[in-house]
């Protein structure tokens, strides 16, 4: 989950976020519930591990990458597949959750200095060029 404040294609103060997930084909493991819409989640999602509410305003795409892979030690084997959808904060507090070590805002251009995976990155720069939404 990534929270970033302005700055972003609505522009203004108001303009709020990239809330990402991974979207999971089968709810084997609790995360999603079968009469749950995407948005839904991930609202539901932003609201549990940041104490954020918002509402989506937008999608910045979707991202699959073949050679991103998740094997547990069952013999499970799932690539990723994750949609980034833009929200804008209603209220709430922030607040840490037994699902984040750490929850704060940034602005568009702290995000450069934050460390994170390739994949999450590209994402940001998707939302960053205005040129959403993307499909990988």
């Amino acid at each position: 989950m990534l929270l970033v404040r302005g700055g972003g294609v609505e522009g203004g103060a108001a303009a709020a976020g990239v809330v990402d997930f991974e979207a999971q084909a089968v709810a084997d493991d609790g995360d999603a519930d079968f009469d749950e819409a995407v948005g839904g989640r991930a609202v539901r999602e932003t609201r549990e591990e940041t104490g954020i509410d918002i509402e989506i305003t937008g999608i910045v795409g979707t991202c699959t990458d073949p050679r991103h892979v998740f094997a547990y030690d069952d013999g499970e084997v799932r690539q990723e597949f994750s949609i980034c959808l833009l929200g804008r904060p209603l209220g709430g507090e922030l607040r840490v959750s037994d699902e984040s070590h750490e929850v704060a805002w940034f602005t568009p251009a702290e995000t450069d200095g934050l460390p994170m995976v390739s994949n999450i990155r590209r994402r940001l720069a998707d939302w960053r060029s205005g040129k959403i939404p993307v499909v990988r």
